[in-house]
């Protein structure tokens, strides 16, 4: 039972940092090491590898505790390592198989069944023994794994990107991954934001990391630990102005993420750190300092990442309840930096990997795509061909609160929810303005097999958002939220229809034409700038969108409702304006139990068959 006291609102996964100058040092420091590429052996070889013999991390006084980014790396090598992970159902089990392709032979290995419990990696996948100078043990742990934390290739003949996607999924209600290691590429062992951070006092220790006995047995891995000498060292805040945001104590940003949390964006809170980008199409997720927040009220401070990995938050943060797990720059390219001078007691800034305005690096914005230059002239017709499929998840995140200053007096019911694209073909609308005029003109585009344009039509209207942490176009009649009785009749529905669409959650990407790389994943590219004459929103195949209704007029007013059972219903499409393959899946329920009083209203929320996540 959650009272407005543990309303703390929990935060999600965004994609992992990973920086395109972190894949070139990950070469520089670890290609000597790479297993050779030419083995007879059927299937990918696997290898542990560590990327440097030390590392330095950090214990804040502010709030003390070390996260172990050790710079050790999975390698694959003779194949890629891929896993294809699912579930039929919200009732049935999440299930794990390795996809070893030889040629054009493709063979599907089933994982041990209960293997696998979620969508967020291959559990207690590495063990992490700790020593002190004296020989004691301090700690022994072990950490999941997401394959999907790829930092870089490890010779120079690999691809030249991976063709996987870039985390591992965590929204509850993700149906479908892909998680993998492309050849000749090191994914992070880094557990990141799953990882919690552990108490060790300045020193030297010597950390021994290895791949636990069950996988080295499931996948041929070879028992050859690591060996990483480990420096902690202690620090503060105040030691330094103008330390970059990734570099702070995950308390320092959680003042930060207090103030975003009530200045707004319908739910757009995290999109963005340290620029003016939007702060989170969900409630849930590490807060940035900046930027809108609204698409989701964050609660949780930023990634709780040491401050020399350069790993902070990133363009969605805020979509979804729960973190990403971003593996951190290698620490090859941590002693690059040292050699050159380049790294003082700020650590990594984002910037100095490049990660700026506009471009992606595999875990930042991706840039948003170009409309057409001008508004489709011709008749307006819907072809034959392949359509979009909008299907709605169950609300999660689901909380109650106040109206804040704004509203005194008021019960809310707050929670997140996402409308989805199970495809096969990608939803493209295009919004143009005629001079003058306050709205944009909306058009659904339509294509065939090739990727030509064959159609397009009509499909309402978008609409400019001035509110301080919104300054986007919204595109109306997207989704609509209500609050239904017992009964399943309507009691109340929020505010919020209108919506900048951008692809923020993987939910199933083992669907047909499933994009693993979409564009549009941050709102600040996708959704246009005040004086724009026009713009393209997406929502890609395999992607959703998360928005957390979190502010008076997005929630629920539950101020003078009874308590007892209620249903929150996300519905995609309610005008049915957008062609879709299928209307008949738009609508979803989520079971919740209100009580309490007026002033201290409760809600408990039950299991939606094996998925028990609020």
């Amino acid at each position: 039972m959650m009272t407005r006291s543990q309303q703390g609102r929990t935060n999600r996964l965004t994609r992992p940092s990973i920086a395109i100058a972190a894949a070139v040092a990950v070469t520089a420091g670890v290609v000597a090491a790479a297993p050779d590429a030419k083995t007879a052996q059927p299937g990918p070889k696997l290898s542990l590898i560590a990327a440097s013999a030390s590392v330095t991390l950090d214990s804040w006084k502010e709030d003390p505790g070390v996260y172990l980014d050790l710079g050790t790396y999975l390698t694959s090598e003779n194949g890629a390592f891929e896993l294809k992970v699912t579930r039929k159902s919200y009732k049935d089990p999440v299930v794990a198989a390795q996809i070893i392709r030889d040629g054009k032979k493709t063979q599907t290995k089933a994982l041990p069944a209960g293997l696998v419990k979620d969508f967020s990696g291959l559990p207690d996948f590495a063990q992490i023994s700790v020593i002190d100078a004296a020989g004691k043990s301090v700690l022994e742990k072990t950490e999941a794994f997401c394959p999907n934390n790829a930092s870089g290739r490890v010779r120079p003949d690999a691809p030249a990107n991976s063709k996987y996607p870039q985390s591992c999924p965590v929204n509850p209600f993700t149906l479908g991954s892909v998680w993998g290691v492309e050849n000749g590429w090191a994914a992070n062992t880094y557990a990141g934001y799953y990882s919690q951070p552990v108490q060790l006092a300045a020193g030297t220790y010597t950390a021994k990391i290895s791949v636990t006995k069950k996988y080295r047995d499931l996948f041929g891995i070879a028992n050859k630990p690591q060996s990483v000498k480990v420096v902690v060292r202690e620090r503060s805040w105040e030691e330094g102005e103008g330390v970059s945001a990734s570099a702070a104590p995950p308390s320092a940003k959680g003042d930060a993420s207090k103030t975003a949390a009530k200045s707004g964006h319908d739910a757009h809170a995290g999109h963005a750190a340290a620029t003016s980008e939007h702060a989170g199409h969900g409630a849930a997720a590490p807060a940035a300092p900046s930027a809108h927040t609204g698409h989701g009220a964050p609660a949780r401070t930023d990634a709780p990442a040491a401050a020399t990995t350069g790993a902070g938050s990133t363009f969605n943060v805020g979509h979804g309840p729960y973190p990403p797990a971003p593996p951190a720059l290698p620490w090859a390219l941590k002693k690059q930096a040292t050699e050159k001078g380049t790294l003082g007691r700020q650590g990594f800034s984002a910037a100095a990997v490049g990660d700026r305005t506009g471009q992606t690096d595999g875990s930042r914005q991706a840039p948003g795509v170009q409309p057409n230059a001008k508004r489709p002239a011709g008749k307006a017709t819907v072809p034959d061909v392949p359509k979009p499929d909008l299907r709605s998840l169950p609300a999660y995140g689901i909380t109650v609160s106040d109206g804040y200053e704004d509203v005194p007096g008021k019960d809310y019911l707050a929670f997140s929810a996402n409308v989805w694209n199970a495809g096969p073909a990608k939803l493209v609308v295009d919004g143009f303005r005629s001079p003058g005029k306050e709205l944009m003109d909306a058009y659904q585009y339509f294509y065939d097999a090739d990727g030509k344009q064959v159609g397009y039509t009509p499909t309402g209207t978008m609409e400019w958002d001035p509110r301080p942490g919104h300054e986007h176009w919204h595109f109306t009649d997207f989704a609509s939220y209500r609050l239904l009785k017992a009964d399943q009749k309507e009691t109340v529905r929020s505010g919020k229809e209108a919506f900048c669409l951008a692809n923020t959650d993987a939910v199933d990407y083992t669907v047909k034409n499933a994009n693993w790389h979409p564009d549009n994943t941050d709102l600040s590219t996708a959704c246009g700038q005040e004086n724009s004459i026009s713009v393209r929103e997406v929502l890609d195949v395999g992607s959703g969108d998360t928005y957390t209704q979190d502010l008076p007029g997005q929630s629920f007013d539950i101020t003078d409702l009874p308590n007892g059972t209620y249903y929150i219903q996300v519905l995609a499409n309610p005008e049915n304006r957008l062609k879709e393959t299928n209307h008949n899946n738009n609508s979803a329920l989520r079971k919740v139990v209100l009580g309490g009083k007026k002033g201290a209203r409760t809600v408990k929320v039950p299991a939606h068959h094996l998925v028990n996540a609020n």
